[in-house]
C-alpha cells in the first residue's frame, strides 16, 4: 500500500488542513491512518521520492493515480522509497490556471508540507520530489520552505509560468541538486490556461510583460537554471496531453527499460502493438519510466 502524507481538510474540495495526516491505502476504500514511527521506520536509510498531484484532484482520485504511479516505478530496492502527497487542488474550479486563489493554495500546501517533511524526514538518505500540473506550484513552494535538501525534482507537465524557475522560484530552484521537466506543446489545458503566452506567441515576444507561457506546454524559459536536465519536450507526434502522465486506465499497464530519456522529434510512440496501435497505458509508462530514470 502507498504511504500518503495528507493535507486536505476534506475527500472532496474544502481548503487545507492545519496539519499534515498519515495514512496508507491505495483508493479510499482502504485509506486507514499510518502511525508516524511506521512511515520512519520506511524512509529510514533510504532515498525518498515524494509525488503530488495537480489541480482538479479529489483525495480518492489521488490515493489511486498516485498508488497506481508507485507501481510503476523502477525505483532502486531497497535503498529507495515512496510517499504520495495529497492536497486541495480541487478546492477551487480551474477556470484559469493564474488566478490568485490557486496559487495561494498550491503556496500554502507546500509551506505546509515542508515543515511536516523537516520535522519527520530526517533520517531520510535523501529527499527528492514529483509533481504533475499545479503540483509544480506544491513542490517548489516546499523547495522554497523546506530546510533539509532536496536531491532531484522532475515536474510533468508543470501549470506554472514558464520562467518561474529563474524568477518566482529562483531561491527555491538553486537549492534543488537538479531540476527535470516534462513538456508536451499538445497539452490542451496549458494551452488554454496561458493563453497570451501560446495563443499569440506568434504576435508577442517572449521578453514581453504579457507573456505568460506555461512551463508544461513550452518548457523552462532561457536563460536555464545551472541545475537544469535537458531535453524536456515530448515529440509532438505522441499527442500526450494534460491527463497522460498520472492517470491509469490500464489495469496492467506496462513498464519501459531504463533508462528512458525524452527523445527527438519524430520519434515514434513506444510500446507500439504489431497492428501499429499503442499500448493502452504507454503515457504513464514513458512518465514513470522518465521520472525513475531522473531520480538515480
Amino acid at each position: 500500500m502507498t504511504q500518503f502524507i495528507d493535507l486536505r481538510l476534506l475527500s472532496v474540495g474544502g481548503e487545507l488542513a492545519s496539519s499534515a495526516a498519515l495514512h496508507q491505502g491505495s483508493c479510499l476504500q482502504d485509506y486507514t491512518s499510518l502511525p508516524p514511527r511506521q512511515l520512519q521506520a520506511s524512509i529510514r536509510g533510504r532515498d525518498v521520492l515524494i509525488a503530488t498531484h495537480g489541480f482538479n484532484v479529489n483525495r480518492d482520485a489521488g490515493i489511486r493515480d498516485l498508488s497506481n504511479w508507485e507501481s510503476l516505478l523502477q525505483l532502486p530496492q531497497p535503498h529507495s522509497a515512496f510517499v504520495g502527497l495529497l492536497w486541495p487542488g480541487d478546492s477551487i474550479l480551474p477556470l484559469g490556471l493564474d488566478y490568485p486563489e490557486e496559487p495561494r493554495i498550491a503556496d500554502e500546501a507546500g509551506r505546509l508540507a515542508a515543515a511536516f517533511i523537516d520535522a519527520n524526514f530526517q533520517d531520510a538518505a535523501s529527499i527528492s520530489f514529483a509533481s504533475h500540473s499545479l503540483g509544480a506550484r506544491v513542490a517548489l513552494a516546499t523547495a522554497s520552505h523546506l530546510s533539509l535538501p532536496m536531491r532531484r525534482l522532475t515536474l510533468m507537465a508543470p501549470a506554472i509560468d514558464d520562467n518561474c524557475l529563474t524568477r518566482e522560484f529562483k531561491a527555491a530552484a538553486a537549492k534543488v541538486g537538479a531540476i527535470s521537466v516534462l513538456a508536451s506543446k499538445k497539452d490542451e489545458v496549458l494551452s488554454i490556461a496561458f493563453p497570451l503566452g501560446n495563443l499569440f506567441a506568434d504576435f508577442i515576444d517572449a521578453n514581453h510583460p504579457w507573456w505568460s507561457a506555461a512551463l508544461g506546454h513550452c518548457g523552462p524559459a532561457k536563460p536555464w537554471p545551472a541545475n537544469f536536465q535537458a531535453p524536456f519536450e515530448i515529440p509532438n507526434g505522441w499527442k500526450f496531453g494534460h491527463g497522460d502522465y498520472l492517470h491509469i486506465d490500464n489495469p496492467e499497464p506496462p513498464r519501459l527499460t531504463l533508462p528512458v530519456n525524452v527523445p527527438p522529434q519524430g520519434s515514434p510512440v513506444p510500446l507500439l502493438l504489431p497492428d501499429g496501435k499503442s499500448v493502452p497505458g504507454w503515457q504513464e509508462a514513458f512518465s514513470s519510466a522518465f521520472a525513475s530514470t531522473r531520480f538515480r
